[in-house]
Order: structure tokens, then sequence, then C-alpha cells
């Protein structure tokens, strides 16, 4: 099994593409999921400010990571994780693929374990 998380920042969530970004510049000192976890449990505050606040408060060297999310290093980067999501035909969060099979949006267990069962008898 392999999990592969990719940025889809959608257009209706204006501080979705900076928040990404900055998760990224998180990533870069080794603190993706624990950045990740913070945003989404502050989703009501995400201007920069708050962004680089939780970088502080998870212990990242916040001068390097003002930096990186300053400069605008990871835009193109998750500009272009939307762009493959559109190709593949996802439009919104969360999506996933099971040896290429599309599902949508928050599912059961069960949802999960048909399309896995069915893949393991082929």
């Amino acid at each position: 099994m392999r999990i592969v998380f990719r940025d889809l920042a959608l257009a209706m969530h204006n501080r979705a593409q900076p928040a990404a970004e900055a998760a990224q510049c998180a990533r870069d000192q080794g603190k993706f999921w624990e950045y990740h976890d913070k945003i989404f449990q502050n989703q009501q505050k995400l201007a920069d400010e708050d962004l680089k606040r939780y970088a502080t408060e998870l212990g990242l060297d916040a001068e390097a990571f003002n930096a990186c999310f300053d400069s605008g290093k990871f835009r193109a980067d998750v500009q272009k994780d939307g762009a493959d999501a559109q190709a593949v035909g996802v439009s919104g969060t969360p999506a996933f693929f099971i040896n290429g099979r599309f599902l949508s949006g928050a599912q059961p267990f069960e949802a999960f374990k048909v399309i896995i069962d069915e893949e393991i008898e082929r």
C-alpha cells in the first residue's frame, strides 16, 4: 500500500492556497503532518500571521519557515497538484484512487473494503 498526499487548494477556500504552501514549507523541516493537523484544527484562522505562528508553535525554525513562505517557493507545486487533480476528474476533497479506481469524498470503511476486495480478487 502506498498513500500519496497531494494538495488541492479549492478556489472556494480563499486561504487554501497559502495554507497548502505553508504546509509544504513545514515539510521542508520534517513537520508536514503536524502542520497539516494544526491548520485543519484551525480552519477559521489561516491568515499569513496565523500560518507563521503555527510554525513557531510547532517548533519550526521561524526564520527559515517565513523565508520559504514569503518567497512563494511552493506556489507552483501546489498549483500543479490542483491541475493534476482536475486532469483526472478530481474536483473536491478528499479523493482516493485504489489501483486507479476513483473514490470521491469522505467514505465509510465499507466503500473502501468493497473496492479493495474486488481488486484482490482480480
